[in-house]
Order: structure tokens, then C-alpha cells, then sequence
């Protein structure tokens, strides 16, 4: 089952939303402590402004001799100011007090009276603690605005670099049809006609080396032909029967090779009519001959009546090829099995080796490749033959190893290959 947004998706949305964010929020930050700063700048420097001109005025009054609003010798002057004030300037100064914050201003009006005036400072405490409530709440505002444009971006590209992706894994599977199409002209763009243009070169490579192979396999037919008539006439001997054996074997490699080329070039028509599976397998297996010696086709339940609409032709080719391949590469004897739907096709040999089965269901089988390269038996085309016609019938082949040992391969008939 897909999800509805991809791993990588939400991982590489997750992690562009919070680099914005915390960028946003390194921005809010910084200008949140410089207003914060020069707020508190300007309101102590403000209040100091008007702390001293309270106090000129009432230096002023002293002088005048009437009352001065302002204290004469207060008791409780802070240290720093009385330190401050003795070199006859005016001093203001912000004092910290279990009380709250308290600012003073004050000078000397003679040479051993001091003149002083306070005044609590903390509707300006109060205002800068607003501003910063403001700050924090615009700040995180700010920051969830980015988050939430930062996950929008980052999905977006991840969903981009996603599409591009697997269309890659369908390229590199074998869909050379599959094209990403890309959209703008950023970075995501360019790597989306890379890989168009990967798919269109490895198209245009496959499709020459098919044709070249597919012209050769047509070029042998006719030599291949005349070799089978002259070894038939040779008198009988033991290099005469050498050489029809042989012979017969490169007819079948070119056989092989243009049933190939055509699944390939997908040149092929099925032609449906309702099958009995297990008549199929046994007339699979009478094109073996003598082949089929060591091979036993159990019914299983379910299996007598099955009927199933399909190619009776093609079934009976993969059925063929199945076993052949478990005869060369496995062990006898071979076991058919078929059940309501499907054939399944046992050996009783040491299995797929691991890596070979990891390549068989990914990529399927590779042509001119075997399992038993050591033993020099196959061409590799057999399993691929049989993928090809499975794809064709709309059936799905299932390569495993049996708990018990031996490898099997299952055609199964009923689900459609994805």
C-alpha cells in the first residue's frame, strides 16, 4: 500500500520547513534583543531627561529660597551617587530595590548639602516587559508562518525529486517508456531531463543492439536450415549424430533468440480460449519428450477443474521453459503442481543461489545468463522466455527456494504483473 506522502517526502520537507524555521527564528531573535535594546535605551534616557529637568528646577527653587520639590540629604541616597556627585556634577541613576527599579537624580547645592530626587521606574519596566511579550508572540508567529511554507516547499521538492527518482528505478527495471517530463529550470528541472535523456539514450541502445540480434538470428535461420538438411543425409555415425545434436541445439538458440526479439519489440498477440491447466502442463511436458522423464504433475485441490481464459500456447511454452530450466540447473526429479489458478514448478537441487534470486526478483532473469555458468549447460534465455510470456498473458512468475530445498517457480494466473 503507497502513502499518501512518501517517506522521503516528508523527510526532506521536515527538513527544509525547519531550517526556514529556525532561520526565522534566528531573525526574530536578533531584531527581538536590538528593539528590545534600543527600546530600553530610549525610555531610560528619556525618563533621565525629565528626572533632570525636575531636578534644575528644583536646584533652581533652593536657590530662590523657597521650597525645593526634591529631598535635602536624603538618608537613603545610593552609594554610587553620593560617590558621583561629590566632583559637583548632576548625576542620575537607575537602582535596583526589592521594591522595584527606582530612579534617582542629584546634585550638590553647597558644599556639604546634596539635593536629590527619586522617582519609581516601573511603568517603564512594564512597558518594555509589553514590547517584549509583543516581540515574543510576533517572533513566533513568524517562525510557525515559516515552518508551515518551509514543509509547503520542501514537499513540493521532495515530491519532485521523489517522481524523478522512481521513475529512474522503472527505467532501471525495464520500462524505458517511463519519462519524468520535467517542470521549470531549477536544479530539480535539470535532473529530471537528465534522466529523460538517460532513458531516451539507453532506449535508443537497446533498441539497435535488439535489432542487431534479432537481424542475426534471421540471417542464421536459413544456414541453420541447410546444416539440419546436410547433417541428415550424412551416413550414420557417431560424428554424424554429433553434428545433428549440435545442429538442432543452434536451431533451437535461434529459435530462442527471435521469440525474444519479438517479446521484446512486444510484437506478439494472445489469443484467449478457456484451458483445463492440467491438460496444459501435460501437453508442456509431451514437448519435452524424453526430457520429461524425471517430471511428476500432481492436481491438487481445486486444480481438476480448473479452467482458466488464456493462451493455451504461451501457457504451454512458460510451463516448458519452467521445467526445462529446474531439469538443467536443479536436481530430479521435477514436480508440477497445479492448483486453482496456478502452476508451480519444484526441483529438488540446492535452489537459486542468493544473489541470483535477489537479480530474479528485481530485474528479472538476465538473457545469456545461468545459474550453472560452471556447468556450461543453457543460454539464459529460458527464464527470460518464459518473464516475456508471463508479461504478455498478463500472469506473474514468483521465483523463491522451498523450505524443504530446491528452488520453484510459480506462474500464477489469476493476478495481473504490476
Amino acid at each position: 500500500m503507497r502513502l499518501a506522502l512518501p517517506t522521503a517526502v516528508r523527510t526532506l520537507g521536515v527538513k527544509v520547513s525547519v531550517a526556514i524555521a529556525v532561520t526565522a527564528a534566528l531573525v526574530a531573535t536578533v531584531i527581538g534583543a536590538l528593539v528590545h535594546r534600543q527600546m530600553a535605551d530610549d525610555l531610560l534616557t528619556s525618563a533621565r531627561r525629565g528626572l533632570d529637568g525636575q531636578l534644575v528646577r528644583a536646584v533652581e527653587d533652593y536657590a530662590a529660597g523657597r521650597k525645593p520639590d526634591a529631598h535635602l540629604d536624603p538618608a537613603d541616597l545610593p552609594t554610587p551617587v553620593a560617590a558621583a556627585i561629590r566632583h559637583g556634577r548632576r548625576v542620575t541613576y537607575l537602582q535596583s530595590t526589592r521594591a522595584g527599579p527606582e530612579l534617582w537624580a542629584a546634585t550638590m547645592v553647597s558644599d556639604r548639602n546634596v539635593l536629590a530626587i527619586s522617582r519609581p521606574y516601573e511603568q517603564e519596566t512594564r512597558d518594555l516587559d509589553n514590547l517584549d511579550t509583543s516581540l515574543l508572540t510576533a517572533g513566533v508567529g513568524a517562525t510557525t508562518v515559516a515552518l508551515v511554507v518551509g514543509l509547503g516547499l520542501g514537499v513540493r521538492v521532495g515530491r519532485r525529486a521523489t517522481s524523478a527518482a522512481r521513475t529512474a528505478e522503472r527505467i532501471a527495471e525495464g520500462d524505458l517508456d517511463a519519462r519524468v517530463r520535467p517542470v521549470g529550470r531549477d536544479e530539480i528541472a535539470r535532473l529530471a531531463s537528465a534522466v529523460d535523456t538517460m532513458a531516451d539514450a539507453l532506449g535508443a541502445r537497446l533498441a539497435a543492439e535488439r535489432r542487431v540480434t534479432a537481424d542475426i538470428a534471421h540471417e542464421l535461420r536459413t544456414p541453420v536450415a541447410g546444416m539440419i538438411t546436410a547433417a541428415d543425409v550424412l551416413p550414420p555415425s557417431r560424428p554424424a549424430q554429433l553434428v545433428q545434436e549440435r545442429s538442432e541445439a543452434l536451431r533451437l538458440l535461434v529459435e530462442d533468440v527471435l521469440e525474444v526479439a519479438r517479446l521484446d519489440a512486444r510484437a506478439v498477440h494472445v489469443q484467449t480460449e478457456p484451458c483445463l491447466l492440467d491438460s496444459l502442463a501435460q501437453r508442456a511436458l509431451a514437448r519435452l519428450g524424453d526430457d520429461a522423464e524425471d517430471v511428476e504433475v500432481r492436481v491438487l485441490e481445486g486444480g481438476a477443474d480448473a479452467v482458466m481464459e488464456t493462451d493455451p500456447r504461451r501457457v504451454e511454452r512458460v510451463i516448458a521453459n519452467l521445467v526445462l530450466n529446474a531439469l538443467r540447473h536443479g536436481s530430479a526429479p521435477v514436480t508440477v503442481e497445479i492448483r486453482a489458478g496456478t502452476v508451480r514448478v519444484r526441483d529438488r537441487g540446492a535452489g537459486f543461489p542468493p544473489e541470483l534470486l535477489t537479480v530474479l526478483r528485481t530485474s528479472g532473469p538476465q538473457r545469456f545468463r545461468t545459474g550453472s555458468v560452471a556447468r556450461g549447460q543453457g543460454t539464459g534465455l529460458g527464464l527470460t522466455i518464459a518473464v516475456g510470456q508471463a508479461r504478455v498473458l498478463g500472469a506473474r512468475l514468483d521465483f523463491a527456494n522451498h523450505p524443504d530445498g530446491g528452488a520453484e517457480v510459480e506462474l500464477d494466473l489469476r493476478r495481473r504483473r504490476v
